[in-house]
């Protein structure tokens, strides 16, 4: 079964389900698909959506969820905290789940003594051996902020 089936498959239960929040994002996710769809098929490139890119598509959706969150925490606006919270955990569901900051850790310091980096100049080499092997379970994000850390040293 295809992501994108899986999702259809989840917003038909809610739907049976009569739960509101949930129907709402997988309204959300299944348009955001439509439009990559449209996309896809009336680029230069034409090409059928695969699961590759849906996950593209709703890793950035997660990414812009947990800016909100953040945003909405410093500013006190629980109401609107709820909604988004909501919003990135069952966007996440999707999504392989991401590795711990613990376990980040340790496979950036493999990957940097792998590759034998020394300084911050090497961290484009590391960073594109960590998308090479781990493009699903890593937060990249997290592991910029570990790299820099572990190569200033």
């Amino acid at each position: 079964m295809s992501l994108k089936d899986t999702i259809e498959t989840e917003y038909k239960n809610a739907l049976k389900a009569k739960d509101k929040s949930k129907i709402s994002t997988y309204r959300l996710i299944l348009s955001a698909v439509k439009d990559l769809d449209i996309l896809n098929r009336s680029g230069l490139n034409k090409k059928e959506t695969d699961d590759e890119d849906i996950k593209k598509l709703l890793k950035k959706m997660v990414k812009q969820r947990a800016e909100s969150i953040d945003i909405y925490k410093k500013n006190n606006r629980s109401d609107l905290l709820e909604v988004e919270q909501s919003e990135y955990n069952i966007i996440s569901n999707f999504l392989p789940k991401q590795l711990s900051e613990e376990d980040t850790k340790k496979i950036c310091e493999e990957t940097i003594s792998n590759i034998g980096a020394v300084s911050v100049k090497d961290m484009g080499k590391v960073m594109g051996e960590l998308k090479k092997k781990y493009s699903d379970e890593i937060d990249f994000a997290k592991a910029g902020v570990i790299l820099k850390q572990l190569l200033n040293k």
